[in-house]
């Protein structure tokens, strides 16, 4: 959720300096590469405590996922059922 948030005022500070920027008196194909990095350059300045958050939450996701794969061990079904045919076969002899 914090990426959601995070994602919603960078978008709002785009929409405010496209604004802005275009009562300023800026137009043409000029107008939204200057609001980009306006907008990079005060989303960088101002939202620390929302990108640190969604930076922690993604991390806590990625290690969630790791220690899930880690905990799961990936069985090939066609090795498995060679591997049973082949124990059947070694309990008969």
């Amino acid at each position: 959720m914090p990426l959601v948030i995070y994602t919603l005022l960078r978008l709002a500070l785009f929409g405010a300096a496209l604004g802005l920027l275009y009562v300023a008196g800026l137009r043409g194909w000029l107008l939204p590469i200057v609001a980009v990095v306006v907008a990079l350059a005060v989303s960088y300045l101002t939202l620390n405590k929302p990108r640190d958050a969604a930076t922690q939450w993604m991390a806590g996701r990625a290690d969630r996922r790791a220690a899930e794969r880690a905990a799961t061990p990936k069985v090939d079904p066609d090795a498995a059922h060679e591997d049973a045919q082949v124990d059947e076969k070694l309990k008969n002899d």
